[in-house]
């Protein structure tokens, strides 16, 4: 087997949990193969970088071996070689730290103290 649909490799591969998300994301634009945006049924081969678009950062992987059947953890390392720019790893960090205005959901209100610390917070612009 030389090569594999580009769902059934972004699931086998581990990238997404199903291939039904696997496949919604080829058909939302957000997975590109070589810089050119696929459906779920494109085929890949050995040598693709496919990029993969979750927001705020978009990763790229180098295929290794076309795969269709579910593989290990352990073994990922010869399926893919990560090649994501260090660039999106900041990006992300820096999405987490500033994520503490959001708060999670079911906390309620802002405390007083809270609210005046957001507030301090946002005023630093």
């Amino acid at each position: 087997m030389n090569e594999a649909r580009i769902d059934k490799w972004l699931w086998a591969a581990r990238i997404f949990k199903t291939r039904t998300i696997a496949a919604d994301a080829c058909k939302n634009g957000r997975v590109s193969v070589n810089d050119v945006n696929v459906k779920p049924s494109r085929m890949v081969k050995e040598g693709d970088v496919i990029s993969v678009r979750k927001p705020p950062v978009t990763y790229s992987f180098r295929l290794l071996k076309p795969i269709e059947q579910r593989v290990g953890a352990k073994l990922l390392p010869e399926i893919y070689e990560n090649v994501t720019p260090a660039d999106q790893y900041e990006l992300l960090e820096m999405n987490r730290i500033s994520g503490f205005i959001d708060r999670a959901r079911g906390t309620g209100r802002p405390t007083k103290k809270e609210r005046r610390a957001i507030d301090a917070f946002l005023e630093l612009d």
